[in-house]
């Protein structure tokens, strides 16, 4: 299936979500909501953590140089609530999330299963694709918002520790910069590496092969995919953000 295809039958499920003909089973829905969401923020808040490190330590030692380390606060708090923390979240449910699910639906494609719900006159699209997908979209706003948070924190520690910058003043500096748009960006465009990632894994999986070496491929093509799509999405949304002054 191609991917045009296979996006063209997603909005046609979700067509029928919203009649109220979807066969979709709302376990599974909140099933894969545990799964997107409080199993997967423990390594959200590592990730984040650390490359909030890492945003801080970096930016500092350029500020430094002219005597402005207390503008830390505004280049953390910006870069992780518009841009970092969105696409790490992205990032790192791709290996997680997107694989899981090239590996589920893969191994159902092998199995036969997937033959089996069609015989049945279930639509696979509807009673495995959805449930995955709108359960990451559900958890991608909250991942994305807790990511950012995690980060935030983290460089504040770093400048509160190796630079010396006061607490206060960084808090102070921090809501300054953080301003509505920046958090609405931000929280966008998580929505939208998430759903990609979900598009990606589930396309894979519904379109392996009938072997074990043919759902090993997918899940490869699954992160792989979903990663190309979401550098791609960001270089576009930023540039876009840009361009109308946002």
């Amino acid at each position: 299936m191609l991917t045009l295809a296979f996006i063209g039958e997603v909005l046609l499920s979700v067509r029928r979500l919203l009649a109220g003909k979807a066969a979709m089973r709302w376990s599974d829905f909140l099933w894969q909501i545990e799964q997107a969401g409080p199993r997967s923020v423990a390594i959200v808040a590592l990730v984040s953590a650390l490359v909030g490190v890492i945003l801080a330590y970096m930016g500092a030692v350029q500020l430094q140089r002219v005597g402005a380390q207390t503008y830390m606060a505004d280049l953390v708090t910006i870069g992780s609530v518009r841009e970092v923390a969105a696409l790490m979240t992205g990032v790192i449910l791709s290996g997680r999330l997107g694989a899981a699910f090239a590996a589920q639906l893969g191994s159902m494609q092998a199995n036969e299963e997937i033959d089996a719900l069609r015989a049945l006159g279930i639509d696979p699209v509807d009673h495995l694709v959805l449930p995955r997908m709108l359960a990451l979209l559900l958890m991608a706003p909250l991942l994305t918002a807790f990511a950012a948070l995690t980060a935030v924190l983290s460089g504040g520690l770093v400048a509160l520790v190796v630079f010396g910058v006061p607490p206060m003043e960084y808090l102070y500096k921090s809501r300054q910069a953080l301003t509505l748009p920046h958090v609405w960006i931000g929280l966008g465009k998580g929505t939208v590496y998430c759903l990609l990632v979900a598009l990606a894994g589930c396309r894979q999986g519904l379109n392996a092969g009938r072997s074990a070496q043919a759902v090993g491929a997918a899940v490869t093509a699954s992160v792989v995919q979903a990663i190309i799509w979401i550098v791609v999405a960001a270089s576009a949304l930023t540039i876009a953000f840009q361009r109308l002054d946002w």
